[in-house]
């Protein structure tokens, strides 16, 4: 086909409400009653072959219900593992030889599955995986992954289109974007549905072939987005899931001389050792290996004397504790002049005591469980430590409760500046605020620039425009994603390219053609019509 096609102009997916009574609401109920009644196999997808495995057994449980078990995987072995890298190479000269056209139909129709028939299983497998509400449930498996798949297409385009502006006469100057050379390695988090559904598929949109190793405890929805991918017309071998902690698939992976690059999501300390381990075997490589990676963060909110109380209040609550704190982008140090805390203190107490948490099937509930026991005992370990920290108080919450499922209540620690509790990322509900006299703001914006090693989302409050623009400029570094009168969650591809700096990762920006660069290696063509004969330049005669 000789038409220059254009893709289908990008829009954001609209988020569904689930009010009582709604037609979403319904069907999220039938889905969250099939999915939690059954015990399900999760197994690898090699080849586009559906495999256990031989490794050690892990069962995927409910956080907020954790004796309910969704299904049970198998830690992949060096086996599988091997298995997984050369499916995906035998794949790669089929799927780079389609067209563009052919690779994004595919994200196009398996955008369009999950908004309309997948909806609801996706959500539901969420909602019981990963204990996300079903608002929280939404806005990530469903609008954001959607988002991923469809404005991936138009940016990809962009990219493709990109040629040289100039030639010279009789000469037609060409650029093409190629996929890597190897494989890329997509390595995803538990806490969101969309990432784990956009790493591995973000450089295939680009012509590369993928092994897929999504957290086990996200393994129900991994499965459900491997087989939306699969109905979307998914050939075998371009993606291959393989389950479990990972230790094999990284030491077969990152020692194959075939490794194109990394795509990750995770801890901080799990993606310097994948660094690390790169840069060993770096004389081993055919390519030098893209890495490119999102690692946490310990985001904050400064509030300036001319803020709104309700405005930051509002800010603290939603970015600390929807979602239980698990979203790296997540509001957990705050920094608030005396006048202002004087006015929101005691409504921020009530309010953060009476946010009602349990099981995310009750739709009534604000918050679920943490997503683990290790999580759980890492979030207890660091509210045990501030109770017995001088300068430290716990003003509210402060209580955990595993009895049912790994309850961890949304926790409010005033302390000050220096306390650990506002450089450490413990990834759950709890909010650090240190509380400043007016005056001191300045000197409390420059100690909290760099006090933390991260560098992911951060916001001002304030109704002072001057104070705004000085903050943003003090602030510049100190975050990749910048909210002004917001709470510094909640970006949207398209419109905030997420990702930040220093120990927060690469900043190759999620949601934009940032990140799809990083999968494509441009060749430059230069074809002469009429080449010279003679080796003679003009001034020679």
């Amino acid at each position: 086909m000789d038409a220059v096609t254009q893709v289908p102009a990008p829009v954001n997916e609209t988020v569904l409400e689930y009010a009582p009574g709604s037609p979403e609401r319904a069907d999220l109920e039938i889905a969250l009653a099939t999915l939690g009644a059954d015990r399900r196999d999760l197994p690898h997808t090699i080849g586009g072959r559906r495999v256990m495995g031989g490794g050690k057994r892990f069962d995927v449980r409910q956080p907020h219900a954790r004796r309910k078990v969704l299904g049970t995987l198998k830690n992949a072995t060096v086996a599988d593992a091997r298995s997984a890298v050369e499916a995906a190479k035998a794949a790669a000269p089929g799927w780079r030889a389609l067209s563009f056209d052919d690779r994004a139909a595919i994200l196009l129709k398996a955008a369009e599955l999950l908004s309309g028939p997948w909806r609801a299983r996706l959500n539901a497998a969420t909602m019981l995986g990963q204990s996300k509400t079903c608002y929280q449930a939404e806005i990530d498996a469903a609008c954001e992954l959607i988002d991923f798949w469809r404005i991936n297409v138009h940016f990809a385009r962009q990219i493709l289109a990109e040629q040289p502006p100039l030639n010279s006469k009789g000469i037609w100057n060409r650029t093409d974007h190629r996929p890597l050379e190897g494989f890329v390695y997509a390595i995803t988090p538990f806490n969101f549905t969309a990432i784990a559904g956009n790493l591995p598929t973000a450089p295939a949109l680009m012509g590369n072939t993928v092994v897929w190793k999504p957290s086990p405890t996200q393994n129900l929805a991994a499965q459900l987005t491997m087989e939306l991918l699969e109905a979307a017309g998914m050939p075998p071998g371009v993606v291959n899931l393989v389950t479990g902690d990972g230790l094999n698939v990284s030491k077969v992976a990152l020692a194959d001389p075939d490794l194109a690059g990394i795509h990750f999501t995770g801890s901080t300390p799990t993606f310097q050792h994948l660094w690390r381990e790169v840069g060993a075997n770096l004389t081993s490589y055919r390519s030098y290996p893209r890495l490119v990676g999102e690692t946490g963060g310990k985001d904050f909110v400064l509030a300036h004397p001319s803020a709104d109380p309700d405005v930051l209040r509002t800010a603290l609550i939603r970015g600390a504790f929807e979602y239980q704190g698990q979203k790296c982008s997540a509001a957990s140090r705050a920094y608030v002049p005396a006048s202002l805390w004087k006015a929101i203190r005691d409504d921020l107490v009530d309010i953060t005591n009476g946010l009602p948490q349990g099981d995310v099937t009750d739709f009534s509930n604000f918050m679920g469980a943490v997503i683990d026991e290790r999580s759980f005992a890492k979030n207890a370990a660091a509210i045990d430590r501030a109770k017995g920290t001088a300068k430290v108080k716990v003003i509210a919450g402060g209580t955990y409760d595993d009895e049912v499922g790994w309850f961890v209540r949304p926790t409010v620690l005033e302390g000050e500046a220096t306390d650990e509790s506002f450089r450490t990322e413990y990834f759950g509900p709890i909010l650090s605020v240190h509380v400043f006299p007016d005056a001191r703001y300045d000197a409390a914006l420059d100690q909290m620039e760099s006090f933390s090693p991260y560098g992911l989302t951060g916001s001002i409050i304030a109704q002072d425009r001057v104070a705004i623009a000085d903050a943003t400029e003090r602030l510049r570094f100190a975050a990749g994603n910048f909210y002004v009168n917001d709470k510094p969650t909640g970006a949207v591809v398209g419109q905030q390219p997420f990702g930040g700096g220093r120990a927060s990762g690469t900043n190759d920006k999620a949601g934009a053609a940032h990140n799809l660069m990083r999968w494509t290696s441009a060749r430059s063509i230069k074809e002469t019509f009429v080449p010279a004969t003679s080796h003679a330049y003009p001034h020679m005669g």
